[in-house]
């Protein structure tokens, strides 16, 4: 049976609990945000859109030429538009950190990509999906309602967001000793979410795994290298060129894991990706972020302004 056919398991209950967990993670990234962090963003918007562009456009762009060159399996394919299509991942704040970067925008472009993935994230997926003739008749075989993915994901991003975030406004000493609860609790989560997936399809992960680590490589090079050089382009001081480089290149697979179970019942190929994601992001966003933690970013000039 190929990567096409195989289907991995998840226990019904279980995947309950991981919608549920996702939530939380969500709940908890925004015990941290403001609505004031929007009004920055609006008052300076120049690296902000760059960055949301690297996110939503360009690196979508790019993954289906990546696709067209190396032509892999259409459930491989499949899952590369999907992981292209999430928004970033709950990591990488502490990457940009680490990483001397702008970490307030970090912080601002995770809350507003992930609000922005409640309508882009169907889309993107969708529309890159059906442009490639194989992963459009793969898509064709299952029944995807958009409207239907929308309100999962609505429910596992959205709604958690802005629940989180009336808490920080109307009880900010309440939020604040949850936050350093749920930051630990969303590493961990993803850590045991990735791990209980590949434990309880070890056998099939094994066998494919191979088909999937040089093209996951190649991804997210392009994601990192996509949001980097972009905000090169415009110019944007070195601390803005390495958020969001991290913030592109670290998605949220969990998330996307979470979709492939609850309307691919598990595809193969999709799962495998998004799996592996969730392993490798964390590899090379560490490495990236560990040797910029070593180099000082250049302080920009003064006609482009400091960046906080």
């Amino acid at each position: 049976m190929g990567i096409d056919q195989i289907q991995l398991n998840f226990n019904p209950s279980t995947l309950t609990i991981m919608n549920i967990a996702i939530a939380l993670i969500m709940f908890g990234v925004a015990l941290d945000l403001r609505l004031a962090d929007f009004k920055r963003t609006l008052s300076s918007p120049k690296p902000f859109l760059v960055g949301l562009t690297g996110q939503f456009l360009l690196f979508p762009a790019f993954t289906f030429l990546l696709v067209l060159a190396i032509q892999p399996r259409p459930s491989i394919a499949l899952g590369l538009f999907l992981v292209a299509a999430c928004p970033g991942g709950n990591l990488s704040n502490f990457l940009t950190y680490l990483a001397k970067g702008n970490t307030p925008l970090s912080i601002t472009m995770s809350a507003v990509s992930t609000v922005i993935a409640i309508i882009m994230t169907p889309i993107n997926f969708m529309f890159w999906g059906s442009l490639y003739p194989a992963t459009d008749s793969l898509l064709r075989s299952f029944t995807i309602n958009p409207i239907d993915m929308f309100v999962s994901i609505f429910m596992m991003l959205g709604l958690p967001l802005v629940i989180g975030m009336f808490i920080k406004s109307k009880f900010p000493a309440i939020a604040k000793k949850m936050n350093t609860f749920m930051k630990y609790f969303s590493i961990i989560f993803f850590v045991i979410f990735v791990g209980a997936t590949l434990a309880a399809n070890f056998t099939y992960f094994i066998e494919f795994v191979g088909m999937v680590v040089i093209i996951v490589f190649l991804q997210n090079l392009v994601a990192i290298l996509s949001g980097y050089f972009s905000a090169r382009a415009f110019k944007l001081p070195e601390r803005d060129r390495r958020a969001i480089a991290i913030e592109v290149g670290i998605q949220n697979s969990g998330l996307g894991l979470i979709l492939i179970f609850n309307f691919f019942d598990g595809l193969g190929g999709m799962a495998i990706v998004a799996a592996w994601w969730g392993v490798w992001h964390l590899i090379s966003g560490l490495t990236l972020a560990t040797f910029w933690s070593r180099k000082e970013p250049k302080t920009p000039s003064i006609e482009g302004g400091l960046h906080v």
